[in-house]
């Protein structure tokens, strides 16, 4: 027997906003303010038969007054929907904050609720993290969910999943990301134009395609302009400021340091202007600095940043259509977004010193 939505409401802990005297509203509580059954209730808030229009719109309004509101279990078990999508991140850093901005745009008017998820930053247990995340929330809490930098993409769950700014490998999810490659290539232009031909990269986290795209294009930039990369001038950051700081000391530690560093992301760029602060160095005057991303730290440190745009809020944006669009059944939907890229220029890159070159 498929049993009542005041039994399924009850289950599942149906509840509401603080009660005026303590505690949370209940169904019960609606239904005793408003003087009708606890079943009139229920119906009222399925949309069921047998409430005359008079008795629904004063329901309604007790409802309202009191704040009521069913739980996302009840109504999921109820409707087999809950009108809520999941945002799920490794961390709330930069990038992601600024991917759930754009998540938040898409949502508005929807009809959706937005929930964000966070598995707390670990990164020494990061792989797979978004397995064990979605099998707590999709079905129940949410109806679909947007990952966002995912380490594996071979996810299947009961609902649509979209990635945003995804793990390497194969993956038939539907992903947005920006163009990296030709980022890259951007940002590493603009430092060889200003004439710097030693040119170092604090590189990204090796398992994400951004990251690899990023290198390819610093390199790709090099090969453009006839010079060979030095290996010794690409050093390990993983998106990641600590790990940047051991990258940044590494290179400007170097007998022949570069004159001018690519970090993969703003948070490595970051990074480097701070150690080259604590060595005594001038940015941009012994030292360039671009980043990726164009988070709005980067707009606000001494020297501002010069780096690459990615459009982070429109990724968000338009993972959380594409998922809406898919929960729509719109299968037309699911396909790969690339955004372009745009290189931002301030104080933070110039020619190099005479005295170096």
């Amino acid at each position: 027997m498929r049993g009542s939505e005041v039994d399924l409401d009850q289950q599942a802990g149906a509840t509401g906003l603080p009660a005026p005297g303590g505690g949370r509203v209940t169904m019960q509580q609606v239904a005793a303010e408003a003087g009708v059954s606890v079943s009139t209730v229920s119906k009222v808030l399925n949309g069921r038969y047998g409430v005359s229009p008079a008795t629904s719109e004063h329901v309604m309004g007790v409802i309202t007054r009191l704040g009521y509101e069913a739980s996302l279990v009840a109504r999921s078990l109820r409707n087999r929907r809950t009108n809520v999508i999941g945002v799920l991140v490794a961390d709330f850093e930069p990038f992601s904050t600024e991917v759930l901005k754009g998540a938040a745009d898409a949502i508005r008017g929807s009809g959706f609720e937005l929930v964000a998820y966070s598995a707390g930053g670990r990164v020494d247990e990061h792989v797979g993290w978004e397995r064990r995340y979605l099998s707590r929330v999709m079905g129940t809490l949410v109806d679909g969910a947007v990952l966002v930098t995912p380490t594996v993409t071979d996810v299947q769950y009961d609902g649509p999943v979209v990635a945003v700014d995804p793990h390497t490998g194969r993956s038939s999810l539907p992903t947005v990301a920006g163009d990296n490659l030709q980022g890259a290539r951007l940002g590493v232009d603009h430092l060889l134009g200003l004439g710097h031909t030693r040119i170092g990269m604090v590189t990204g986290r090796p398992d994400l395609v951004s990251a690899q795209l990023r290198e390819r294009g610093y390199r790709e930039a090099h090969a453009a302009a006839g010079l060979v990369v030095d290996e010794d001038l690409l050093a390990l950051g993983a998106f990641e400021a600590e790990q940047a700081r051991v990258a940044a000391h590494h290179l400007l530690s170097l007998p022949d340091p570069p004159t001018a560093v690519f970090a993969a992301n703003d948070r490595s760029a970051l990074a480097v202007l701070e150690v080259a602060a604590e060595r005594g160095l001038e940015v941009p005057g012994d030292l360039s600095v671009i980043g990726f991303d164009n988070v709005p730290e980067s707009a606000l440190s001494d020297p501002p940043l010069t780096t690459v745009e990615q459009p982070i809020r429109r990724m968000g944006h338009d993972a959380v259509a594409l998922l809406l669009s898919l929960l729509d059944g719109d299968e037309a939907a699911a396909t790969q977004l690339t955004l372009p890229t745009t290189l931002v220029t301030r104080r933070s890159t110039a020619a190099p010193s005479t005295s170096r070159d």
